[in-house]
């Protein structure tokens, strides 16, 4: 037999050659706001970062944290089921629940442990699973994982997730394209981001609604980019469509980007979450999260309600560099919030445009693929409240200087 390293090493040189090889910089230090880092020795500005509300250092949400391991320790020491489950934990979840405008919400310590428990729990095997083709990973491998018969539609099209869902045939059972009959009476699971991680843009929520209504399937948004963000007062992707926990019953977002902490949770009916507690693997047979971060979430989420300008700026900051960019020729994707992908086509053109980004002090992260459709390399910018107008500005006249004929391959 073919030894471990002898065998693994053909796919890593593959991955050298396609320009897709993942290499990790150490941050050293930052300064406050989490901009301003020095990264494997050099100082640069960081527009790479999913804190964008600039609360991972807030005084209040620091101190909340320290108050509490001080209180609690630095670590749960057992399962929500078991012993780990305490008082900073049913207080967030209480927050979480009123904040959403949901009976009940769940704590995880990721969504990708989030995504796999609720899927896993509603749907098997007889049912299916249909989802946005560019969902997050999480997303899509709870789908696979979860034996229901998968499949995913096109790109934020209604249209294509009605077909998938098909018509009623002749008798008690539907049909999917090109596929086997489904049992009578499965259950149907549709499943998208809120905002799309790498894209920028927001799911059609309003109309796969009502795509969802018309054919008795559950909705569920994963809005780990839009929560904290979008909407009124921050209770994103939903809220800016106008959207109820009626039309959205199973509602996923993440505490480690907007609200600058760690974890995730899930918000729905009381019947949603006893089923959660009991039957999702992801929830029952994993430590839980130190309270101390449940304590700094619950304080995030108050800063966030009560300075809304920092939804403001950060939403200016994504205007102003996307009017900027695009009248100087970048291939900007479609998307209003604080994600600003710039598209350059190939693997090489994204990792030598990121290069010579860091040279000037920037740094902009190139994403290749898998994480994107091949030919669909880019640069991933991301804008946060505690950027300065200035460090914008430094952004655009770099790009302007570095790249005069734009970045596309």
């Amino acid at each position: 037999m073919v030894g471990l390293d002898a065998a693994l090493v053909p796919s890593l040189a593959d991955s050298r050659a396609a320009g897709r090889y993942r290499a990790r910089r150490t941050v050293e230090s930052r300064e406050p706001g989490a901009t301003r880092l020095r990264v494997d020795g050099r100082d640069v500005t960081a527009f790479c970062s999913n804190d964008y509300l600039g609360l991972a250092d807030h005084p209040r949400v620091t101190e909340a944290f320290i108050e509490a391991a001080r209180r609690w320790g630095v670590g749960s020491g057992a399962a929500h089921l078991v012993s780990g489950h305490c008082h900073e934990h049913r207080l967030l979840e209480e927050a979480v629940a009123v904040f959403t405008g949901r009976p009940r919400a769940l704590l995880f310590s990721t969504g990708y442990m989030a995504n796999l428990a609720v899927i896993g729990a509603i749907a098997g095997r007889g049912d299916r699973v249909l989802e946005d083709r560019l969902n997050h990973a999480s997303l899509l491998d709870a789908g696979l994982a979860s034996g229901a018969r998968f499949a995913r539609y096109a790109h934020c099209d209604p249209a294509s997730l009605e077909k998938w869902l098909g018509a009623d045939f002749p008798g008690t059972e539907r049909r999917r394209p090109g596929g086997k009959p489904l049992r009578a009476g499965s259950r149907a699971v549709v499943a998208t981001d809120g905002v799309f991680s790498m894209d920028g843009d927001v799911a059609p929520l309003r109309e796969l609604a009502a795509v969802c209504r018309r054919h008795d399937a559950w909705l569920m948004v994963d809005d780990a980019h839009g929560f904290g963000v979008l909407g009124a007062s921050g209770r994103g992707s939903l809220e800016a469509a106008g959207l109820t926990a009626s039309d959205v019953p199973i509602l996923m977002c993440t505490l480690g980007k907007a609200f600058g902490v760690f974890g995730a949770f899930v918000a729905g009916s009381e019947t949603l979450i006893e089923t959660l507690i009991q039957r999702g693997r992801s929830y029952i047979y994993t430590t839980a999260m130190p309270p101390a971060l449940a304590a700094a979430a619950r304080a995030a989420l108050a800063v966030q309600a009560e300075e809304a300008w920092r939804r403001e700026r950060v939403l200016a900051h994504a205007a102003r560099f996307r009017a900027a960019a695009t009248a100087l020729g970048f291939e900007l994707l479609p998307s209003d919030t604080p994600i600003q992908p710039i598209v350059t086509g190939s693997e090489t053109a994204a990792l030598a445009a990121s290069e010579a980004l860091l040279a000037e002090g920037l740094w902009v992260p190139a994403i290749r693929p898998p994480t994107v459709p091949s030919g669909r390399s880019r640069l991933r910018v991301t804008l946060s409240a505690a950027h300065e107008d200035a460090d914008v500005d430094r952004l655009l006249a770099a790009l302007a200087t570095r790249f005069p004929r734009g970045l596309h391959s």
